[in-house]
């Protein structure tokens, strides 16, 4: 049986912008329906801890496991090494090494604002547009079109001991959503059973009702290596959202 129990989440509470991308405005009525499974993490075999087993830093590491996989499948995989990874947790989420009062986790809106405007890395964000957590048909278009989905998971005391994440009935108040904490994991997978996340160095499956339950963030990150390599998906109107951003003040 999994034990998480001392592991390390870091995902802090939902902000919202009026000005962020809805990616249903993106996504043409023509377009046909994601396929019934995509699975980007084929070939990595070594997915990295990214510093989440000692420090809240899960949407620094969410950004590194993206990396990862979109790298992966466009050239040659890249990790990012730990120290790439408290550099970002300081400059982003205001970690002082040797304060533990300053290790706190992250925002996920304020991660991939910064990466938008500075790279992470040396990978280029060119925007993010979000998907509706509950409209699971956006979230595996998403995940087939750009390789996955960088989310946020009100994660229960119960998903600390679970092989698969699952709902656990009549879980009393461990089974309440954020009874253990917010987390941040990038999701690259997914089939008609549920979806793979990767965290703590390893894919980690939740079941579709652990999903509806208790996933309430989501954002499709679009990266410039990966346009490049594989091209805009057909269906996807790429033209609208550079127009959009530019329009962004």
């Amino acid at each position: 049986m999994a034990d998480h129990a001392n592991m390390r989440l870091g995902r802090k509470a939902i902000k919202t912008d009026s000005r962020t991308l809805m990616m249903a405005n993106y996504l043409k009525p023509t377009m046909p329906p994601p396929p019934p499974s995509a699975d980007w993490t084929k070939g990595i075999t070594s997915w990295g801890m990214m510093l989440n087993d000692t420090l809240g830093c899960c949407t620094i590491a969410g950004a590194a496991h993206a990396v990862q996989v979109w790298s992966a499948n466009t050239g040659t995989e890249i990790t990012v090494p730990d120290p790439t990874i408290l550099s970002y947790y300081e400059q982003w989420d205001g970690y002082v090494q040797g304060q533990a009062n300053t290790d706190n986790g992250g925002v996920e809106l304020d991660v991939l604002n910064a990466w938008q405007k500075n790279g992470f890395a040396d990978r280029k964000l060119l925007a993010f547009a979000d998907p509706k957590p509950s409209n699971l048909l956006e979230i595996r278009q998403s995940i087939h079109m750009f390789g996955g989905v960088y989310i946020g998971i009100a994660l229960p005391n119960t998903a600390q001991k679970q092989d698969v994440w699952d709902v656990v009935k009549n879980g009393g108040a461990d089974a309440k959503a954020g009874s253990w904490g917010g987390h941040c994991v990038f999701v690259p997978k997914y089939d008609e059973h549920g979806f793979t996340c990767i965290t703590w160095g390893a894919p980690k499956t939740m079941t579709l009702a652990f999903w509806k339950k208790y996933c309430d963030e989501a954002h499709v990150l679009l990266s410039e290596v990966w346009l490049t390599e594989k091209g805009c998906p057909a269906g996807f109107n790429q033209d609208q959202l550079q127009a959009d951003l530019k329009a962004i003040k």
